[in-house]
């Protein structure tokens, strides 16, 4: 066993001002660089393999060589080419060097600045590094020899010869010994780890501030003790020889290794750098992001030859998901077509939404070359697991393109997103032509109420469009439900009627059919329901098929999406400046959808394809049912809906209470909106609200009500 009487534990020297200088003085880095991960990885490796017999690391078992290849992984010497040449001199020279001084009993602190000198051109982080290859490659030695010696017959012999114990046979009695020896050798890799890491963090985002070069130069204090450890280490691992069959245990060596770990774990610069890592980290992310932000910025103004470049930037992904197929495409599918960018939550995607856009996705992709590609905006800072679950039960009711991994979206991204196409709460789709151009930052308004027939989706279509058409159940109605499209081919009178007041509905289909007999007209009735309430809506429906009062629309996907594109419809004026002053089709959608915002039932009357339409709400829309007697000559005379309008303004008060109901799309609230009865302007108040049976999220809705009685409407006048 190696005599020990001129070692010394540590003490105050070692913490000297005088000890610090000479540390300085023999630092003169040449300025060569060294990639020290893949060594560091190596180092690891080392320690790790090691120490896996016989305890149990990382869930393997004890003890056999079979063991021990379990814990291969990508940081094994096998994902290495090897050491640079250079550098392994170095190393071997070092191992010699610690061998030599320690196996001699010299002195502690000599050893340590013997080190510093030998690798006084290398900067901090590499000496430390270089110094704990050098470490281990004497510990794996031991450690190779010493596990293979009570099965192979040259490790035997050269355990004999260099005295070392039996391993694990004796483990035990060297249990305490090798645990302290573990602690210190795992603080030393944590202290280099974070040295090496704040060395390899991006200069040229680095300020040049007191407190980053303070902590530049604080770095010879982790590199000294890293060297005192190493070298303690190393004296430990010579002094297991001659303990081949007695196991012995020094207080004063545990003691050393026990303080030098609390050192080592407990040194303010350890503590400082990993402070200043998080803080630099945070502060490059943000110039990063803010960097990548403007080179998005940049490129999405540019004329583009084709669109990948553009969607490479936006997926920052070369793989893609095909929903029909289930495999893995190269986004190069994408060149040369149209897309549209879907983006939304993960909660604020509806099933109905989906099952609409399926539909429509199918012509598109069939007769307009169009690809959707679905852009999911997650929140990392909540459970992983469960946001993976939710994009892939989305990802599998999805027949178009989707990302692999939600996380792929890059913050700069979803900041574009957020800021520049005005991405809030509710799913957008963004239209991308085939070089790359933005069409249209939410298309969403212009499918949803013309379909594919208004293909590439830009707003001087949508523009085109709309001054084809005028206020007509046809455009209400759209596609959503044969039989009402038909009713207007046999010229019906017709009539739409909405709530979820089972009372209501019944005096009112009951009154209507009544007239309809004694009226003598063609009539159609059909039941539409109304927004955001879907289980009462599927009572109401049974209660009317059950007692046969009317015509439901078709389905509850249909007359979500006969509420959904009525709702698309006022936004899409408001994008093109429309004002209820100016448009008659924005005025009777804001009518209709302050009907369904109010508690009370609704209907309005249509003749087949005409533009003659009448449209009344609770006790108005009854009483000119039931009292079809007082404006039958009327009707007689100049018509059906001529009739009913004159009655209903006949018997029209100054008294209401009109609500509008609008969910927020990109901020697209009307500042001001008409009363639909009085034509004062609405109050806006803003209302917080939690739906269960909307899907479960929190939306902020506008909640504009007019509150006008008596002397009120003069005062808004």
């Amino acid at each position: 066993m190696a005599p020990r009487n001129d070692r010394r534990m540590i003490s105050a020297s070692d913490d000297s001002a005088k000890m610090m200088k000479q540390v300085l003085a023999n630092h003169a880095p040449d300025g060569h660089e060294v990639d020290v991960r893949p060594i560091l990885s190596i180092i690891e490796d080392i320690f790790r393999r090691a120490t896996a017999t016989p305890s149990k690391i990382d869930g393997v078992p004890n003890g056999t060589q079979e063991h021990m290849d379990a814990l291969h992984d990508n940081k094994s010497p096998a994902a290495f080419s090897g050491t640079p040449e250079p550098l392994s001199d170095i190393i071997h020279k070092i191992c010699c060097e610690i061998s030599c001084k320690c196996s001699g009993g010299g002195d502690a602190l000599a050893t340590t600045m013997a080190l510093f000198n030998t690798l006084s051109s290398y900067s901090w982080d590499t000496k430390m590094v270089l110094s704990l290859a050098a470490f281990a490659v004497n510990y794996g030695e031991f450690w190779l020899v010493a596990q293979l010696c009570t099965e192979n017959s040259l490790a035997n012999s050269v355990a004999v010869l260099k005295q070392l114990p039996e391993i694990p046979a004796g483990y035990d009695g060297l249990k305490p010994q090798l645990d302290e020896l573990n602690n210190l050798i795992g603080a030393m890799l944590d202290l280099t780890n974070c040295i090496v890491e704040f060395k390899q963090l991006p200069s040229q985002y680095i300020s040049n501030d007191g407190q980053a070069m303070s902590m530049d130069q604080a770095h010879y204090q982790a590199a000294y003790w890293t060297f005192r450890s190493i070298v303690a280490c190393n004296s430990r691992i010579l002094s297991l020889r001659g303990l081949r069959h007695e196991y012995t245990t020094s207080t004063t060596d545990e003691l050393e290794l026990s303080t030098l770990a609390h050192k080592v774990s407990n040194i303010h610069v350890y503590e400082n750098l990993k402070k200043q890592i998080d803080f630099w980290r945070q502060q490059i992310d943000k110039i990063r992001q803010i960097e990548e932000y403007n080179n998005l910025v940049r490129l999405l103004e540019k004329n583009n030859q084709d669109n990948i470049k553009i969607l490479r930037a936006l997926i920052y992904a070369e793989d893609l998901v095909d929903g029909e197929t289930r495999t893995t495409v190269q986004i190069d599918v994408l060149k040369k077509k149209h897309v549209l960018l879907l983006i939304s939550s993960l909660d604020n995607l509806s099933q109905e939404e989906i099952l609409v856009l399926r539909k429509m996705y199918k012509d598109l992709k069939a007769s307009k070359e169009c690809r959707i590609v679905w852009l999911p905006i997650v929140d990392r800072s909540i459970d992983w697991q469960q946001t993976l679950y939710k994009f892939e039960s989305l990802q599998k009711r999805m027949p178009w393109y989707t990302i692999q991994d939600p996380a792929t979206i890059q913050p700069a991204v979803i900041k574009y997103i957020k800021e520049e196409w005005k991405y809030s709460k509710k799913a957008i789709l963004v239209s991308v032509d085939q070089q790359g151009r933005i069409l249209n930052q939410n298309a969403f308004h212009t499918l949803w109420i013309w379909g594919i027939s208004a293909f590439p989706f830009t707003a001087e279509t949508e523009e085109a469009l709309w001054k084809e058409k005028s206020w007509t159940l046809e455009l209400l109605v759209g596609g959503i439900d044969a039989t009402i499209l038909q009713w207007m081919k046999e010229e019906r009178f017709i009539c739409l009627y909405g709530g979820n007041d089972a009372a209501w509905i019944r005096k009112f289909t009951n009154s209507a059919k009544a007239v309809a007999s004694k009226a003598q007209i063609n009539w159609g009735m059909a039941y539409v329901g109304k927004k955001n309430a879907k289980k009462r809506l599927e009572e109401i429906s049974s209660i009317i098929t059950k007692e046969d009062s009317s015509h439901i629309v078709i389905d509850g996907t249909a007359m979500w999406f006969f509420w959904a594109r009525l709702e698309r419809m006022l936004y899409s004026k408001l994008q093109h400046g429309m004002s209820v002053e100016k448009d008659n089709i924005m005025r009777e959608v804001m009518t209709l959808l302050s009907f369904d915002g109010s508690d009370q039932g609704w209907a309005i009357f249509w003749r087949g394809k005409t533009q003659e339409m009448a449209s009344a709400k609770g006790t108005a829309a009854i009483d000119c049912m039931e009292k079809f007697h007082e404006w039958q000559n009327d009707a007689s005379q100049t018509g059906f809906i001529e009739g009913l309008n004159n009655y209903l303004h006949k018997i029209r008060t100054g008294n209401h209470c009109n609500r509008l109901i609008l969910a927020g799309v990109n901020g697209a609230i009307p500042g001001r909106v008409p009363c639909a009865d009085c034509g004062h302007d609405m109050e806006m108040f803003f209302m917080y609200r939690c739906c269960p049976e909307k899907y479960g999220f929190l939306a902020l809705l506008g909640l504009m009500v007019c509150a006008i009685s008596f002397g009120i409407n003069k005062l808004r006048g």
